[in-house]
């Protein structure tokens, strides 16, 4: 019979949601056979396990170091929006930030640490928790700021700069990118295959209007700038402008800003 360890005993916690006595009881039975342990529960009136069960509530949690030199971005999944709220689930999101503050490149999801509380977290709540997406930027010379959706505390958004931005600027900013979704910082940040099709497409639709291919071209290169226009950040038009009429990159050249690298993360995608 294999040896029941507390690894193992952890294991069956976050499947099944059950205490670590009935764990161990179960492994016991099952002479160490996870799978089999698995399979006795639910003929004891466990129906499913709780890793199968759809995580598609949680919560977007960020934290910066007091000298705003390092960030961190963390995503916990679990199965309902009053789970998400919970205490348990926040400071389960605080710890996972904590250990991307402390190493960037960590994976926080594999620290040992965050792992057992992901189990505890389960077993308390029932539901089927995970860290998911993080992210983490690092910049001794510039400073890293957040911004995080307090409404529904689903949607954060993690930004590398150059200089120091305000807290108006970083707010107004984390909250244009949250809401207007651009798939790149700029041009460059778009893939080659997918500008490529962009090109093709557009040519083909003004050849297909009589247009000759020089013409077709051109229209496509106009049709290029207005798809650049709306997927990537430094080409969108600010949110507000009422506020600033023109591009994030004019909003960002105004205020003496650089804008390095972001990265936005919502609960769900």
């Amino acid at each position: 019979m294999a040896e029941i360890t507390a690894k193992l005993v952890n294991e069956l916690r976050a499947k099944t949601g059950q205490g670590m006595m009935e764990c161990k009881k179960m492994l016991t039975e099952a002479k160490g056979d996870i799978d089999k342990a698995v399979e006795l529960f639910r003929k004891k009136g466990v129906k499913s396990s709780v890793t199968a069960r759809a995580t598609s509530e949680g919560v977007v949690w960020g934290q910066i170091s007091a000298d705003g030199t390092v960030g961190a971005l963390v995503s916990v999944n679990c199965n309902t929006d009053f789970t998400a709220k919970s205490e348990p689930v926040r400071q389960l999101a605080q710890q996972a930030a904590d250990v991307l503050l402390r190493n960037p490149q960590a994976d926080a999801a594999k620290d040992a640490a965050v792992a057992l509380s992901v189990t505890d977290v389960a077993q308390k709540t029932g539901e089927n928790v995970h860290v998911g997406k993080c992210a983490a930027f690092t910049n001794p010379q510039g400073k890293i700021a957040c911004y995080l959706y307090s409404i529904t505390g689903k949607i954060g958004v993690l930004m590398n700069f150059t200089g120091q931005p305000s807290a108006e600027l970083i707010q107004d900013l984390g909250g244009h990118i949250a809401f207007a979704k651009p798939v790149a910082l700029n041009r460059d940040g778009v893939p080659a295959d997918v500008v490529a099709k962009e090109r093709d497409f557009a040519v083909e639709q003004a050849k297909a209007t009589g247009k000759p291919q020089q013409i077709a071209e051109k229209i496509a290169e106009g049709k290029l700038n207005a798809f650049f226009k709306e997927q990537t950040l430094v080409d969108q038009d600010f949110f507000n402008p009422g506020k600033f009429k023109g591009s994030i990159a004019q909003y960002l050249k105004e205020a003496k800003i650089t804008l390095n690298e972001y990265v936005r993360i919502e609960v769900g995608q």
